[in-house]
Parts: structure tokens; sequence; C-alpha cells
């Protein structure tokens, strides 16, 4: 089945519950938000229908969740796949955003010297070489059929990258990655012939949006 069709879709986790509001990466603990756990709903419901033979995780707790209900649909066990865990980074643990955040202290500019590798952590190549190594993994494993794999925003979207042979670092602002999103990798025998985008978990975003805009009218 050298020239078969085969689909593996890449699933982004859902929200994580992130009180303090810390680059969480690979920290252990990190579990779905109530929300969170809607949308890995909401993917398993878009993809209920679909083929879908084999199902990997990350080993990290909130793709773990992710993958759960996909799994449950389909009546299997998701497999763990070290290679899908998120980017290494030396800022895990420590608040990122604007204005309050580490990228702003002197102290740390050294780490943000090369943006192209990337200096503060996993190189993108990396990434990219581990990634396609499961989605290659999956695709044999579903020949002919549908896999899916929960992972994370910057391991998707550098797969994605890599499989569109665009450059692989990027405007991290810029990246076509929301949460619970799938990114579909579609085979044709052994190369990937496209690549398509949905968002299931979309209308639940905008919901959500819609709540703390209120609360805080």
């Amino acid at each position: 089945m050298s020239g078969s069709k085969t689909i593996v879709h890449l699933l982004r986790h859902g929200e994580v519950h992130n009180p303090d509001g810390v680059l969480y990466g690979r920290l252990p603990g990190y579990t779905l938000s109530d929300l969170g756990r809607e949308m890995a709903l909401a993917a398993a419901e878009k993809l209920a229908g679909r083929d879908v033979v084999h199902v990997g995780c990350s080993p990290l707790q909130r793709a773990r969740e992710t993958a759960e209900p996909i799994a449950a649909s389909h009546r299997m066990d998701a497999t763990v796949y070290d290679d899908l865990i998120e980017a290494d980074n030396s800022f895990e643990g420590l608040r990122v955003g604007v204005g309050d955040g580490a990228l702003g202290r002197p102290r740390y500019w050294w780490r943000m010297r090369d943006p192209f590798k990337p200096s503060w952590g996993e190189p993108y190549v990396d990434i990219a070489r581990r990634m396609m190594r499961a989605a290659q993994a999956a695709r044999e494993a579903a020949e002919g059929s549908e896999a899916v794999l929960v992972s994370h925003q910057l391991p998707i979207w550098t797969l994605r990258r890599f499989a569109e042979r665009k450059r692989l670092w990027h405007d991290p602002r810029r990246r076509e990655c929301g949460l619970a999103s799938l990114t579909s990798l579609v085979f044709e025998g052994t190369g990937i012939e496209r690549v398509e985008y949905s968002e299931p978990a979309a209308y639940l975003v905008l919901k959500s949006e819609t709540a703390k805009r209120a609360k805080g009218a």
C-alpha cells in the first residue's frame, strides 16, 4: 500500500489551568482547565465520524487528558510518544508576559542572543525531526486510514513549517495553531501531499472571551 492515502491529525491540547501565568513547558502537574476539557470533547466530536485507527499523545498530562475522549470514542488506548513532548525552554517556570515577565529583565537577555536556533531552548531543527518521526510512525500504524497525535503548539507549528518547506524560525505571534486545533498531514504513500487546518473548539474560545469581557465591563 505504498501509494495509499493516510491522514495524521496533529491536535494541540486544550486550555491549561495555569493561575500563575508561567511558561509551564515540560513541568509536571499542569492539567486541563474546565474549558480545556470542553475543548477536548469538541475535538473528539469533530473526529468521531472519521476513520481513526490510531491515537497517540505527548507524555505530558495536558496532552494525555486531551487524547482521552478521542481514544475512548474510537474504543482504543492512546499510545504515548516521547517525540511529541513540548519543546525544551530555559524560561520554563517563569512568567514571560509583557511588562512583568522575565523577557524584560536584562539578566535574561543573553538567552535570547540567537532567535534563529533558538538560543533559549531546543533547536527548531531537532523539534522538526522528532515530530516527523512521530508523524511517520503514526502514518505507518494507520496506513490507509487516519491517526490522531496530541502535542503542543510549537512542536506542531514547527512540523507544519518543515512539511511546507518553510524556514523554521518565525514570529510566535503568527502561529496558526489555536487551542484544540487540528493540523492535518495528508499523506500519499510516505510523502505529505498537503496540510489542512481547522479549529473545532473555536466557538468555545469565543464564548469564554465574551464572558470575560462581560464580567470586566
